[in-house]
C-alpha cells in the first residue's frame, strides 16, 4: 500500500467513525467518502461533523455536496487557468512550426 492510500483509508475510517458517533451508519460514512475523493476534502467534511453535529443524513449529505461542488469548482478553475496559459504562450511564441529567418 503506498502513502497516499495508507493517508486515504485513514482518513476515511476517521470520517467513517465520526458519523458512526452521530449515530448515523457506517454505510454513510463510506459512500461520503467515495463521493470526497480525497484525504482533504474528507477532512473539512470530519470538521463540519465534529463542530456541528448535524442530526439528520440530509444536512450531511447536503455539505459533503458542498464540499464537492467547491472542489470541482476549483479543479474547473486550475484546468481554465492552465489552458490559458497555454493559449497565451501560442499567441505570444506561436505553434512552433515556422521556421526561424
Amino acid at each position: 500500500m503506498t502513502a497516499n492510500q495508507l493517508q486515504w483509508t485513514r482518513t476515511k475510517n476517521e470520517l467513517v467513525r465520526s458519523v458512526e458517533q452521530l449515530g448515523f451508519p457506517a454505510e454513510l460514512g463510506e459512500a461520503i467518502a467515495i463521493h470526497l475523493g480525497s484525504p482533504k476534502a474528507m477532512n473539512r467534511m470530519i470538521s463540519y461533523l465534529d463542530y456541528v453535529k448535524p442530526g439528520s443524513e440530509e444536512l450531511i449529505v447536503d455539505e459533503m455536496l458542498a464540499i464537492r461542488s467547491e472542489v470541482d469548482a476549483w479543479k474547473e478553475k486550475k484546468a481554465s487557468e492552465e489552458a490559458n496559459a497555454r493559449y497565451n504562450e501560442i499567441l505570444n511564441y506561436g505553434l512552433g512550426t515556422e521556421e526561424e529567418e
